[in-house]
């Protein structure tokens, strides 16, 4: 065994994180853990890499027990941890982010820079990526962000590899590259940790899964012995049941958004749809194709050169965020951590941000108790876990900082809601809430365009799919015609090739 945890208990005052959890990793494992936000899955990876301490329990590397003191002690020990929320130094180069580890701890004065830069391009090779090893992090996209935190846990040659979510921010592409690398450093004897929500992968690329729930360790199993479903069942106590709602069997005929060849000269290129009353209208495409892009010119947030768009039948001319908010028109980014939520800010100030006039007082202050009591409201509604809405977002598990930024999003009364990855870095169970909350939006007449990278959530969530490649439309799919295939056969031109 590489590494054995007995017994690991951890409280944060009157909250069990971590109750009695027992956990065993093999040399050449990939195994997986799951469970729902706030199972204690993160703070279990803290013990391991020793950013926070166990109150009770043991852990042991290669049979010695040891005390993991601080990330630092756990890189000395062969343990490097990949967080879900991306933590590079933006001003820095991507070579010096991979081996931030080294260049502060180099007895050398001087940085041998070209060095550096091969080192990391020769990493980067392995996950098939070119970046440029010399730019700024902060130029890079999300995605990109991603495989340098990744590349940056390969260059410290480690025994044991965790990764949280290592695929969110990832391209279909990008995530298959990954897995040959993991597979190809589980053959060389590393054991590696892999957090995620999304059963496909579990089941295609691990050996083994250990399920959390409520700070326990309720079920662990070869991959082989288990099914989908009941991981599922272990992780949130009964039965999914559907994990989509029922779509809308006919959606209006009513126009509520009508978007007419809009474009920005730069991502977005002549796009026109129209998202009718009632319906979920999905916006698919590979990494980089103008999914977001479009989203965000509609909602004011890069600037509109040609076309226009309309709401209820009235021109909507939205030069910035707020103008698109006044009317009614709302965007749920997909960078939850620098766009979503103000982490250090309570969750209660977080959902009334951008919806202030519903919580202020004749004498222009906030009211405390409206404020609390719309976050309340709002987190009933979206199954928010927290102990009270006074405390910051960022003591909340990474699914609950997401229902946070939806509760904001909704604190506005929007009209028409764009929902960019939804549902990333979420559990199954929340998944099938917000699921339904998207759904029933739809039923109370909201507008609700979903973006997403996970092509079984367009099909299953979706009434209807814009298909985006180099900032356009390329196609329209509706219920009875989307499937994987005939999607990413659009996505990626083939579709045109062929014809």
């Amino acid at each position: 065994m590489l590494l054995e945890l007995k017994g690991i208990q951890k409280s944060f005052g009157a909250t069990h994180a971590l109750v009695g959890v027992d956990f065993a990793l093999a040399r050449g494992q990939i195994h997986a853990v799951c469970g729902e936000n706030g199972a204690g899955k993160s703070t279990l990876m803290k013990v391991i890499d020793g950013i926070i301490q166990a109150d009770a329990g043991s852990i042991a590397i290669e049979g010695e027990t040891v005390y993991i003191q601080d990330p630092g002690h756990a890189a000395r020990l062969g343990i490097s941890l990949v967080h879900q929320e991306i933590s590079l130094c933006g001003s820095a180069s991507v070579a010096e982010n991979i081996f931030m580890y080294e260049v502060n701890t180099s007895p050398h004065r001087l940085m041998r820079y070209g060095e550096l830069q091969r080192r990391a391009a020769a990493i980067l090779q392995k996950l098939d990526k070119d970046i440029d090893t010399s730019m700024c992090v902060d130029q890079l996209s999300l995605s990109n962000q991603q495989l340098v935190e990744i590349a940056k846990a390969l260059a410290l040659e480690c025994k044991i590899l965790i990764l949280d979510e290592p695929t969110a921010a990832l391209t279909e592409i990008e995530s298959q590259a990954l897995f040959r690398v993991l597979k190809q450093l589980a053959q060389s004897g590393i054991g590696i940790v892999y957090i995620s929500h999304r059963m496909a992968e579990i089941f295609e690329h691990c050996s083994h899964v250990t399920v959390l729930k409520d700070g326990a360790n309720v079920f662990t199993a070869e991959i082989g012995q288990t099914t989908p479903d009941e991981l599922i069942r272990k992780m949130v106590g009964r039965e999914m049941g559907c994990f989509y709602p029922p779509k809308a069997h006919s959606p209006g005929h009513v126009a509520l958004l009508e978007v007419d060849k809009l474009s920005d000269d730069e991502a977005v290129h002549g796009v026109t749809f129209t998202l009718r009353q009632g319906e979920i209208l999905g916006i698919a495409g590979l990494m980089g194709a103008g999914r977001s892009e479009i989203a965000k010119v509609i909602c004011g947030l890069t600037h509109r050169t040609q076309g226009s768009v309309s709401l209820h039948g009235s021109p909507v001319e939205a030069r910035s965020y707020q103008q698109a908010l006044a009317a009614g028109i709302a965007y749920l980014s997909e960078d939850r951590k620098a766009e979503g939520v103000f982490l250090e800010m309570p969750i209660q100030a977080n959902v009334s941000s951008m919806a202030l006039h519903r919580v202020s007082t004749r004498w222009g202050t906030v009211d405390p108790a409206r404020e609390a009591a719309l976050a309340t409201e709002l987190g009933q509604k979206l199954n928010l876990k927290s102990n009270g809405v006074a405390i910051a977002a960022s003591s909340l598990s990474g699914g609950n900082q997401q229902k946070v930024a939806i509760a904001k999003l909704l604190a506005t009364r929007p009209k028409i809601v764009f929902m960019d990855e939804p549902t990333r870095g979420v559990d199954v169970g929340a998944k099938a809430e917000i699921h339904q909350i998207l759904r029933q939006l739809a039923n109370e007449g909201v507008g609700v365009v979903v973006i997403s990278s996970e092509l079984p959530e367009i099909i299953g969530l979706c009434d209807r799919t814009l298909v985006v490649r180099h900032g356009t439309v390329v196609g329209e799919l509706g219920t009875e015609e989307m499937n994987e295939e005939s999607i990413l056969r659009m996505a990626s031109g083939l579709e045109q090739e062929s014809r």
